[in-house]
């Protein structure tokens, strides 16, 4: 028989409550502060602040930049087009929520 393998994972838990400086989330997303400006110019990251050193992003935006990063690499959709496959996939989660509450009488 094989020797016992433990994986040990490490992580933080990110909500909206969670909030991040531009250098926290260029680590977290292993992109630059150009990914992230560009992101910002596109729409795709919506940062609190008023310059790229004073952005404060919420936890959600770490699985916003990934997502955009994966549609990037794998599909070649830029910023802008990030910017809508988000926008969409916000609206299909809305309603999916919606379908689950229940229906006043």
């Amino acid at each position: 028989m094989g020797a016992d393998r433990t994986e040990v994972l490490r992580g933080e838990v990110l909500d909206e409550r969670t909030v991040l400086g531009i250098d926290e989330l260029c680590r977290a997303c292993s992109v630059t502060t150009d990914w992230i400006a560009e992101l910002v110019e596109h729409g795709v990251l919506e940062p609190i602040g008023g310059e790229p050193a004073e952005w404060l992003f919420a936890g959600s935006s770490v699985r916003r930049t990934r997502i955009a990063m994966r549609l990037q690499r794998d599909l070649g959709v830029n910023p802008p087009g990030a910017a809508l496959v988000l926008e969409l996939i916000g609206e299909i989660e809305e309603l999916r929520t919606r379908l689950r509450m229940p229906r006043g009488r």
